[in-house]
């Protein structure tokens, strides 16, 4: 089951945002006023957020082009693994030959490296533009299989995640991960969220992403979650140690798509992620001209 936040373009009410399943060719609204939720993340947060959808009363199917899609998330925090791949590993040594040894070491010890991405108003869906820093000049984006966990901390679904990073800030000193990785419009997520019980095997859950310049594909990739060196609950477990989050969280895992180090986005790329059993999150690229507010 595919659950998704949209707006529905072609009604009297469009400026707000409902809940929906997704099938192939519709949406079909939930109508949370009467179902006894209030949002999506309470959804979630049921026993069983597959058989909570299926029990609610539903409105009438919308088609998909008559949808706006809206990030799948409340008031959830996103957060982010590193280094969960040899392509990342070998893309954070690059940036920096001070940090290359950090990078090289947390591959395969023990503890992850986790850190947090964004705040819900950080974060854009699919169809909305993802920003870079006006004050980097090395930008990409991160495909991300993103996991959707509950408050008791259970894995319930997947989702799309672009890990927007700029390099060239990061690489000139480790410490400066925070601002190469949270910003305004820094984390695409969507389009929505598969519900997903038990989960595929890693194995069938490949990785595309393409990137689109003046309607030309100048980067392409792809990978797989088999070739993640973690485990999926792994990181979990490591992000449930001494925190708690009372509206679930997501969770993106790492990316093993990264472009070569003489590549950075511009202004008008169109970036697409595909990513089996969920589909595709697409967001055109923005770029400020100076400081935010």
């Amino acid at each position: 089951m595919k659950l998704a936040k949209y707006i529905a373009v072609a009604t009297d009410s469009s400026d707000i945002p409902g809940v929906g399943i997704v099938t192939d060719t519709h949406l079909v609204p939930i109508d949370l006023i009467n179902s006894g939720y209030k949002t999506l993340a309470d959804i979630l947060a049921a026993p069983s957020p597959i058989k909570a959808a299926e029990s609610l009363p539903k409105g009438e199917p919308i088609p998909l082009a008559d949808v706006r899609w809206l990030p799948p998330i409340d008031s959830q925090e996103v957060w982010a693994a590193g280094v969960t791949y040899k392509r990342s590993q070998t893309a954070r040594m690059e940036e920096s030959e001070a940090a290359a040894s950090c990078y090289d070491r947390v591959y395969t010890a023990d503890r992850p490296e986790l850190f947090f991405k964004a705040t819900p108003s950080r974060v854009r869906g699919h169809g909305q533009p993802l920003r870079i820093r006006y004050d980097a000049t090395w930008n990409v984006p991160e495909p991300e299989i993103t996991l959707v966990i509950n408050p008791k901390m259970k894995i319930i679904g997947l989702t799309i995640g672009n890990d927007m990073s700029s390099r060239d800030i990061e690489g000139d000193n480790p410490l400066y991960l925070p601002q190469a990785k949270c910003y305004d419009a820094c984390a695409g997520l969507g389009p929505w969220i598969s519900l997903l019980d038990p989960l595929p095997p890693v194995a069938e859950i490949g990785v595309d992403l393409k990137i689109v310049r003046d309607n030309n594909v100048v980067f392409s990739g792809q990978t797989s979650a088999a070739e993640m060196a973690r485990e999926f609950e792994d990181l979990v477990g490591w992000l449930g140690r001494d925190n708690v989050f009372p509206h679930g969280a997501f969770l993106m895992t790492g990316t093993g798509v990264v472009p070569d180090s003489d590549f950075t986005l511009r202004p008008g790329d169109v970036v697409h992620i595909t990513i089996d059993h969920i589909g595709t999150l697409t967001n055109t690229i923005i770029q400020s001209s100076g400081p935010r507010g």
